[in-house]
């Protein structure tokens, strides 16, 4: 027997330290039930590589916040972070997902 599966979104978005706490503030706004934070450990940007451990300063540190919800919830903040993201470094992605315990998002 196959579990059923529901439809939800998936924000992914990897910001600069220092405007992580304003992007949390945007999904609270949105009333986003829940996300969570991993430090990003490494990376390359087409240009230089980058490393946790080789920059001097932790306000360079770049976080990775994954969101899964729905899209009434998640959609309307898109304007709000593409504003953030104009004024800091990061990405930021939308995705399609299936989940299984609906009542959890």
């Amino acid at each position: 027997m196959t579990p059923d599966l529901h439809e939800k979104m998936r924000l992914e978005l990897i910001i600069e330290s220092p405007a992580l706490r304003r992007a949390e503030e945007i999904l609270l706004e949105a009333k986003v039930t829940g996300w969570t934070v991993v430090p990003a450990v490494s990376g390359y940007n087409g240009k230089r590589r980058w490393s946790r451990g080789t920059d001097i300063s932790a306000s360079t540190d770049m976080m990775v916040l994954i969101c899964v919800g729905d899209a009434e919830f998640l959609l309307p903040c898109l304007s709000r972070l593409h504003s953030l993201l104009k004024r800091h470094i990061g990405i930021l992605d939308l995705t399609t997902v299936q989940v299984l315990r609906d009542t959890e998002f």
